[in-house]
């Protein structure tokens, strides 16, 4: 049983047994290697700092952790995966990189280094945990005057249901089945009133559009699909 208090036990241990295939561009975890460039691109674009202090909250097998240092940030990713920070770990070691790969939760780190970010992302975790809400304070909390929030997750509609749950999990395999709960899923709404909360200010959404057939994926701006990104301001 985990020692974290917002943790699900059958979500990380939905992602202990996917650990393996974290790095598999061809197997059910190649989409997110798909659109990691684009969301790269979507916070990269927003942090005019040299050499960003950036926390990767939800970090997994550390997709994005990687591209975030290879943009020249320096990068803490914090999972409560132990399998998956192992993956991590091992691999930015193949890769040359210097990523600080932690097994502490988003409170934990907060409270240690308040104040201490240029920027967070958390990106497709909040629709993993028991109370995002409290994930996106941690958030906050952790980031400098005017450091950058970015988020991402599924919206609660039917037409994610439809996409995201029975076409991205059951029928094109983008996705390991099972990877998602309909009713944690969150509305766009939702994500903006508890940032708002917590001294985020919205700056952007954007939306992740999928083509099933060229299977390619581009971003929308100020559209509110399936998979959705925003960006705030802690002021």
């Amino acid at each position: 049983m985990t020692k974290f208090e917002n943790a699900d036990d059958n979500e990380i241990n939905k992602f202990d047994k996917v650990s393996n295939i974290w790095w598999d561009l061809k197997g059910e975890m190649g989409t997110l290697h798909t659109i990691n460039p684009l969301r790269t691109k979507f916070i990269m674009d927003a942090v005019h700092v040299r050499a960003p202090k950036v926390l990767d909250v939800g970090c997994g097998g550390g997709i994005l952790s990687e591209a975030l240092a290879k943009s020249g940030a320096e990068v803490t990713g914090i999972d409560l995966s132990q399998a998956s920070l192992e993956v991590a770990r091992q691999h930015a070691k193949g890769q040359g990189l210097s990523i600080d790969y932690r097994y502490e939760s988003a409170e934990e780190i907060a409270l240690k280094n308040t104040g201490h970010f240029d920027a967070v992302t958390c990106m497709e975790m909040l629709e993993h945990v028991p109370e995002p809400e409290k994930i996106i304070a941690a958030c906050s909390q952790a980031l400098k005057k005017d450091g950058h929030a970015f988020f991402s997750t599924i919206n609660r509609t039917p037409k994610a249901f439809l996409f995201a749950i029975v076409g991205g999990e059951y029928i094109l395999r983008l996705l390991p089945r099972g990877s998602h709960t309909y009713d944690k899923l969150i509305r766009p709404q939702e994500l903006k009133s508890w940032a708002q909360e917590n001294g985020l200010e919205f700056v952007r959404l954007s939306s992740l559009i999928y083509n099933p057939f060229t299977r390619k994926f581009k971003v929308v701006d100020a559209k509110e699909d399936v998979n959705y990104m925003m960006h705030f301001i802690k002021r």
